[in-house]
């Protein structure tokens, strides 16, 4: 059985923009730098096979299509909560 190649995109959103944009992509090796450098910055890492498949057929600096929108706000709904949940688990609020 042949081992699936790993693979990430990277997203961000910034106040103003119309739609998240992607800001990296990768395969194999590259992906997995993806991961390990959202994951050393703190950025939330989250698996979604279907999702990646998508956004791998985009251009890096291209806003996602609408029809990623729900997708991807139930993420950053999720990042959210977690964002929050640590933060009281640390003290803050």
């Amino acid at each position: 059985m042949e081992k699936k190649l790993k693979k990430a995109a990277a997203l961000t959103y910034k106040d103003g923009d119309e739609a998240p944009k992607v800001t990296a992509l990768g395969k194999g090796e590259i992906a997995q730098r993806i991961i390990e450098t959202a994951k050393k910055s703190n950025v939330p890492v989250f698996e979604n096979s279907g999702l990646v498949e998508t956004l791998m057929q985009l251009e890096i600096g291209e806003q996602i299509p609408p029809e990623l929108y729900g997708v991807v706000a139930e993420i950053l709904v999720f990042i959210s909560k977690i964002d929050m949940s640590e933060g009281v688990r640390n003290g803050h609020k």
